[in-house]
């Protein structure tokens, strides 16, 4: 089976003393080159991968730098599309108009952005880089992907704003599937079918899902009848765990025409 990945990280992030510990670095997997990534690809058997700068330090111009590097590596190698990291903040305008100005580049496919670094999906002080991001996205056929977890403003009572805000016209791509436990149940219960029925173009990948997520959410779409070519393979690398993604998504979405969207069909439709 083909295995397209449509999430995953190029770049070293800093040391960083995270909550309040010592200086460290736990994305050890990370990549500082497009050499180290083309490798990693070879050897996993990846023949399609979006490259999205690495992030979670709080110092955002590290991964704002990163922006070049991303979209260096798609123009290198067909195998590579580019997402470019923006957001939403204020104070982070100038250095998003900046990486606006690479949305034309050859293989760019996405936009991406997270609530992890602060600023809120329903902050008024948002709404205008969002508009523009949103805008930017649109005009230039893009995706959107949004960081989801549980909690805080990353969890999807406060990102689903931004699906019924925008959803209708961009792809938007719902990473991590709200990332654990009351995210999964929102979604799967009712909320991610919902939003496919009233025609909003949400997508998702299930990289940090709790175990019986995968194997529910295929059990739903093949009960709603619904959903099917909406759910991408992202390893989240190096913050997942490639083998172990593929693993359970290949044991939950199995072989069949629901595997092949799922591992490199859907992906075609989005980036390429």
């Amino acid at each position: 089976m083909k295995v397209y990945d449509a999430h995953r990280h190029l770049g070293v992030l800093p040391a960083y003393p995270f909550y309040g510990g010592p200086p460290v670095s736990p994305d050890i997997t990370a990549r500082a080159t497009i050499d180290e990534l083309l490798e990693d690809l070879d050897a996993e058997g990846t023949e399609r991968a979006l490259v999205i700068p690495n992030y979670g330090v709080p110092d955002v111009a590290v991964s704002f730098a990163f922006n070049d590097l991303v979209v260096e590596a798609a123009a290198r190698d067909d195998r590579i599309r580019a997402g470019l990291w923006v957001s939403p903040r204020p104070q982070d305008a100038k250095l998003t108009a900046k990486a606006l100005t690479l949305a034309t580049e050859p293989g760019v496919r996405a936009l991406k952005l997270s609530f992890l670094l602060g600023g809120h999906p329903t902050d008024d002080d948002a709404r205008p880089l969002l508009d523009e991001i949103f805008n930017a996205a649109r005009d230039n056929g893009l995706v959107v992907h949004v960081h989801t977890s549980p909690g805080a403003a990353s969890d999807i009572d406060h990102v689903g704003h931004l699906v019924e805000s925008y959803a209708d016209q961009v792809p938007l791509h719902l990473v991590h599937f709200g990332g654990g436990m009351s995210g999964h149940i929102k979604l799967i219960g009712s909320r991610f079918f919902d939003w496919i029925e009233a025609g909003k173009r949400v997508y998702t990948d299930l990289s940090w899902a709790i175990g019986f997520a995968p194997g529910w959410l295929a059990a739903e779409i093949e009960r709603r009848g619904t959903g099917h070519d909406r759910v991408l393979f992202a390893s989240d690398q190096p913050w997942g765990d490639h083998a172990g993604e593929l693993a359970r998504m290949r044991t939950a979405m199995g072989d069949g025409e629901l595997g092949d969207l799922v591992f490199h069909r859907t992906f075609t439709a989005l980036y390429d």
